[in-house]
């Protein structure tokens, strides 16, 4: 029998075996038919487990299998791994769980593509409303759609060696604009930080000296802080640290931060109380990327300053940088991998170098009048000689 009572026990237990693997344990129930159905309940459960669990290492696959596998192998490890979650649930929802890697082909992949293109970004609002504004732009429907699905199929063909179709995935990717940048005057700088909130306006003051990206400024705590040798150090894509020095005037900035927080560098403090957010007025705690967005995209048109972001910030700290130095600087400055990502900062050298053509190539002085008269008599004297 596979559920039974052991000696001096009240309740039922069970005990079964299913493709080799023993599953027992207690029912909790003291009548033998109940104990029966809790025990068929488990061996269901044990079978359709052991199932999931094969399907993982099948020489076939479908798109659910093979997404959950990568979330728990890639996926959940990426620094935004709540957005990846949202692009994993995008791509089962519009090519179906039950869809085997062997018929997602280019035909497919091109229909995703356009799909994802004709829908227009999702913002929420006040009071939680969600309003759509733009069509995603080409580098979204990329990131979002294109690429993630590219990365599921490449390791199910390479690690995981699961049969998938051939698609060429090169000839989906989008075209994107080329990347500009965009550098704040020191009018434009302060003009925006006087209109950001007491907190915020460290953080993006922070941002236009050191170029460091939104999440890694986030991301900074006091642990990381070294007074001492006036170094900080930040945590960027990939999980990789960098370890910066400190200007005089980060060095004050984080000096001022250092008894606002016991953990975290940036903090502000909540001008009002909020249930749905446990804040307290008064206190102080630390910025949210949602909280920073939205801190920007108020203060920057209130300052009179078009076309500006963010990201921007880090532009401007890169281009003044190379104005004093030389693009190797730039590159451990913003934590480039490789070199050729920070030439596009090359412009801050081409206008050195156009001041100084400038500067060659203007003409020399014309002499006066009076400085050709008193060269006469010398040229005189040389008719004589």
């Amino acid at each position: 029998m596979s559920v039974y009572k052991r000696a001096g026990q009240e309740t039922y237990s069970y005990d079964f075996v299913v493709r080799g693997r023993r599953f027992s344990g207690d029912t909790g129930a003291t009548e033998k038919r109940a104990a029966k159905r809790f025990e068929d309940v488990k061996r269901a459960d044990a079978k359709a487990q052991i199932a999931e669990q094969a399907a993982f290492f099948a020489d076939r696959m479908t798109f659910e299998v093979a997404a959950s596998r990568w979330w728990l192998e890639v996926g959940q490890h990426h620094q935004n791994a709540d957005t990846t979650l949202n692009n994993l649930e995008w791509l089962k929802e519009h090519i179906g769980n039950k869809t085997d890697l062997t018929d997602i082909t280019d035909s497919i992949v091109a229909s995703l593509v356009a799909r994802r293109r004709g829908e227009r970004v999702r913002r929420i609002i006040k009071g939680g409303k969600i309003k759509e504004g733009e069509l995603v732009g080409p580098a979204t429907v990329n990131r979002t759609c294109t690429q993630p699905l590219r990365e599921i199929i490449t390791r199910a063909r390479k690690v995981w060696k699961v049969k998938v179709a051939e698609v060429d995935f090169g000839r989906h990717m989008l075209a994107e604009p080329q990347e500009r940048v965009r550098e704040a005057s020191i009018e434009e700088e302060a003009a925006i930080i006087e209109e950001l909130g007491r907190g915020y306006d460290v953080a993006v003051r922070f941002a236009f000296l050191t170029g460091c990206r939104r999440m890694e400024i986030l991301g900074l705590e006091w642990t990381r802080v070294d007074f001492f040798n006036r170094q900080f150090t930040v945590i960027g894509k990939g999980k990789k640290a960098r370890t910066l020095p400190m200007s005089q005037a980060i060095y004050e900035l984080l000096w001022e931060e250092r008894n606002f927080h016991q953990v975290k560098v940036f903090t502000y403090v909540a001008q009002k109380a909020s249930k749905r957010y446990k804040l307290e007025r008064g206190r102080r705690y630390p910025l949210t990327e949602s909280g920073l967005k939205s801190a920007m995209r108020r203060a920057v048109p209130r300052a009179g300053v078009e076309n500006f972001h963010f990201h921007d910030t880090r532009h401007t700290a890169a281009t003044r940088v190379l104005r004093k130095s030389n693009l190797r600087v730039a590159q451990i400055l913003l934590g480039h991998s490789d070199v050729k990502t920070t030439t596009k900062y090359a412009h801050a050298l081409n206008e050195d170098i156009r001041a100084a053509l400038e500067a060659a190539g203007s003409p020399t002085q014309i002499p006066t009048n009076d400085e050709t008269d008193k060269d006469k008599p010398l040229a005189n004297n040389r008719k004589r000689l």
